[in-house]
């Protein structure tokens, strides 16, 4: 964590959108092009956010996105909502930080969705050019629920120089729609260069608890926890927020219906608060899928090598070689990387991919949502592996 930019813990603001809501925005309205309208509105928010407590402010952005701006017919004004509505939040700030919230796509890849991802990737690059040139200091992509929002949205990150935090929302049972779960997006994510990854949205603070816990032993990066306040006073929150940083988070904040009154309790509560210590050694050494996380021993043996054809997910879930800790997979064409994308849901082990050019490597590390192990004994040479793994977080072997 001697890596991140800024001191920690750090105090986030609350809910955006339930805040505006209750100053008077309607209910059926583009909440990005609402507060750009009305100036007043958000100036109170924030500067009420900021007397509480707040570290930073973040910029109402969330869904300023091409696909989502495109329900309300405003898709070509990414550019104008994002930049009036960061530098509106710049001017109410006072000097203190000022992040972008960056939302889902409302775009899902197979097998999922049917959509593809570079169209994903070009919707968040867009918004992250508008959000950079804006002058927002870092993006923080809120209430994910698919992997491949996530991914898209490091890749673009990576192309400047903003940090980027990832939350994503999940159920009482920690899990997204798409079957995401903490741990295997934190491993994922991190090795991409991602800042920080947690969680917010709708499960109480006391369902995050666990989940913390879990992902605080395998990661090399903060932990942002920003729940939801159902019924909660704000003395019963902060307190709930408290063992969620005892649990491991170190970037705690609100999410709908946390209000500046529940920043006030927990304002104190960071008061001597030391950031929980990295291990020396942290365990994050694994690949995954969008829904598991496969911890790797030393010593890897590889199956046979299995084609990619339309019976890849039957061999997936088939596959009974109880001498190999890693399912090999060949992709020999950019088809192959589609499929590989499409049928790793079905693994029961970590998989490994097998190229023997740099397009096709490419390819597939860039279209699997999780984190390959790429067959070093391939015709690419290693000055040509190295920086895709590292663009990608995969692991040579």
């Amino acid at each position: 964590m001697d890596d991140f930019p800024y001191p920690l813990p750090m105090l986030l603001d609350g809910g955006a959108a339930t805040n505006l809501s209750a100053a008077g925005m309607p209910d059926d309205v583009c909440m990005e092009q609402w507060a750009a309208e009305h100036p007043d509105v958000l100036r109170a928010v924030q500067k009420g956010f900021l007397a509480a407590g707040s570290d930073t402010i973040l910029a109402p952005t969330f869904r300023a996105n091409r696909s989502s701006l495109a329900q309300y017919g405003l898709a070509e004004k990414v550019e104008e909502l994002n930049r009036r509505l960061v530098v509106m939040s710049r001017e109410n700030a006072n000097g203190h930080l000022v992040g972008a919230l960056v939302g889902p796509s409302s775009l899902l890849v197979p097998p999922h969705g049917d959509a593809d991802f570079d169209d994903v990737y070009d919707i968040y690059r867009e918004q992250v050019r508008a959000l950079e040139n804006a002058g927002a200091d870092f993006l923080l992509a809120a209430s994910q629920t698919s992997l491949s929002d996530m991914r898209a949205l490091v890749l673009a990150a990576r192309t400047n120089d903003l940090p980027v935090f990832v939350t994503i929302a999940v159920d009482e049972d920690g899990r997204t729609p798409t079957n995401a779960t903490l741990l295997p997006v934190l491993l994922t994510l991190q090795a991409m260069g991602a800042d920080a990854v947690g969680l917010n949205f709708a499960c109480s603070p006391d369902t995050m608890i666990p989940l913390m816990k879990d992902a605080a032993s395998h990661t090399e990066i903060p932990l942002i926890a920003r729940p939801s306040n159902s019924s909660m006073e704000p003395q019963e929150w902060a307190q709930s927020m408290r063992r969620l940083m005892d649990a491991g988070a170190s970037i705690v904040g609100g999410c709908l219906s946390t209000t500046p009154a529940h920043i006030l309790a927990l304002k104190p509560l960071l008061k001597g608060f030391m950031p929980p210590k990295v291990p020396e050694e942290p365990d994050c050494y694994a690949a995954a899928i969008e829904s598991e996380a496969f911890f790797l021993a030393d010593d890897l043996m590889f199956s046979r090598p299995l084609m990619c054809s339309a019976k890849l997910g039957d061999e997936l879930i088939a596959l009974d070689d109880e001498q190999a800790s890693v399912t090999l997979v060949c992709v020999n064409d950019l088809a192959d990387a589609d499929i590989l994308a499409a049928a790793a849901h079905l693994t029961r082990q970590p998989i490994a991919v097998h190229a023997d050019s740099k397009p096709i490597l490419d390819a597939a590390l860039r279209y699997f949502q999780g984190r390959l192990i790429i067959d070093s004994s391939c015709e690419i040479e290693p000055e040509v592996l190295e920086p895709l793994a590292k663009k990608y977080g995969a692991i040579l072997y």
